[in-house]
């Protein structure tokens, strides 16, 4: 039996059976244009070598994982470029990678790394592609691919866990100027804001809900100032781990100014610091660092919050500053409960969404108050009807419309929790309500 190492790319077409069963013949002579034109000599320019061809899908194998990686998001790259069909009819792929140990027979590969990479692959968003945390070790100093950490994933007939990573062609940082100079003129109308991700310096991994919430906050806070653009969560956690260059990152998010921190909890005492940068020079232009007891944590996120907008805005030119408002919340415990309950829900698997429901359940019954807590699990309930194993009822539903109902009525200025209670509704088939309350969402923030 013959064993090497190798990288494998995976690759799957989106809906193929429903763009065949719109244009059978048309989609063929798209698709094996397609494979002659970008992803077969794609493959070839990096030493890659095509195992088998399956249908709407391929294997392929690379001496080197770096260049396994380099034409996956090419390829990708390619295709979107290319592909120039009215949106649902436009072929798109997702593609996996893995490094592994495969088994060699004839031309063919078998084995745990062959399957963990069409895991990947089924894992990957439409156009986006993901890699496993072998490959991603491997990749992170080498290429200036920018991957957002996805957790740890279970995969069906793998025993351990995988690290997963993903990619989006949004999150790439740009290789020319004039790529950097289109992403910055995007928002060249308002100043512009990314909040990274806060960095957990507490050397617990359990704790890393903690940094990120705090991040969380700060991006919504800054939010509610309209005259500011501050960049969705989902962009700026997309360079979570990632050593990248500030002015190059902000260049590619097209952001004048960037917030960056750490967080280090120790028993009941937290050290957070604060850095903001202009993002054009690379500068600092303030930090700080603040050492309290943790049961003074929401003054501290408040105090944060307050002071990057008082410090950005004469930067900017505005004279005239909105306080932000806030209301306390009486149960330290609830918030420990939310933001785990929000690191398991963005886990995206029938796991995490069990035990998101479970937490955010429990932030509700020890602080009825807490608004963010009741929308989450009215949302968490209804995505694990769609996608995971939650039984659909009228009873659970009407539940879920209660709780999105109630956090509203706590916060009606939460553009978030209009959002949710709209996505709720889209799921009772109540659109007009549902079209409501997302258009009410884009008028509070208009960057959401």
């Amino acid at each position: 039996m013959e064993r090497r190492l190798t990288a494998i790319l995976a690759a799957d077409v989106v809906g193929y059976s429903r763009l065949m069963g719109e244009d059978e013949a048309g989609t063929l002579v798209r698709l094996q244009a397609l494979r002659r034109q970008f992803v077969q000599p794609t493959i070839a320019a990096h030493k890659g070598r095509i195992v088998k061809l399956m249908g709407d899908g391929l294997l392929a194998e690379f001496p080197s994982v770096v260049q396994a990686v380099d034409c996956a998001t090419e390829i990708q790259k390619s295709i979107a470029d290319q592909e120039i069909e009215p949106g649902g009819s436009r072929i798109k792929l997702r593609i996996g990678v893995n490094l592994g140990d495969v088994i060699v027979e004839d031309s063919d590969i078998y084995g745990d790394g062959v399957n963990v990479a069409s895991r990947l692959e089924g894992l990957a968003e439409p156009g986006g592609v993901c890699i496993s945390g072998k490959v991603f070790d491997e990749v992170r100093s080498k290429l200036s691919t920018v991957f957002e950490d996805l957790g740890e994933q279970k995969f069906k007939n793998v025993l351990q866990p995988i690290r997963v990573y993903r990619w989006s062609d949004a999150a790439t940082v740009p290789n020319s100027g004039s790529e950097a100079a289109e992403a910055t003129s995007r928002t060249s109308d308002q100043p512009c804001i990314a909040v990274l991700p806060f960095t957990n310096m507490s050397g617990d991994p359990e704790q890393e809900y903690f940094s990120d919430g705090l991040s969380e906050d700060i991006i919504t806070e800054l939010s509610k100032h309209h005259w500011l653009e501050v960049l969705a969560r989902n962009t700026t956690f997309a360079y979570k781990g990632q050593a990248v260059d500030i002015r190059q990152l902000a260049k590619s998010v097209g952001a004048n100014y960037v917030v960056e921190g750490s967080v280090r909890r120790a028993g009941q005492r937290i050290r957070v610091t604060v850095q903001l940068i202009d993002a054009s020079t690379g500068s600092h232009i303030w930090a700080e660092r603040y050492d309290r007891k943790l049961e003074d944590i929401f003054d501290l996120q408040d105090e944060i919050t307050h002071t990057i907008v008082g410090r950005v805005e004469p930067e900017i030119g505005y004279s005239i500053r909105q306080k932000v408002q806030r209301a306390a919340r009486r149960d330290l415990r609830a918030w420990d409960c939310y933001y785990l309950g929000s690191a398991n829900f963005y886990k995206f698997t029938t796991e995490g969404n069990h035990e998101a429901q479970r937490l955010f359940q429990q932030s509700r019954e020890l602080d009825p108050r807490f608004a963010e807590a009741h929308a989450w699990w009215a949302w968490s309930v209804i995505l694990g009807m769609v996608y995971w194993d939650t039984e659909p009822s009228p009873e659970l539903m009407d539940e879920a419309l209660a709780a999105a109902q109630k956090a509203l009525a706590i916060d009606s200025q939460s553009a978030i929790i209009h959002n949710i209670l709209g996505r709720v509704q889209l799921a009772r088939r109540e659109y007009r309500s549902a079209l409501a309350h997302n258009e009410t969402a884009i008028r509070l923030n208009p960057t959401f």
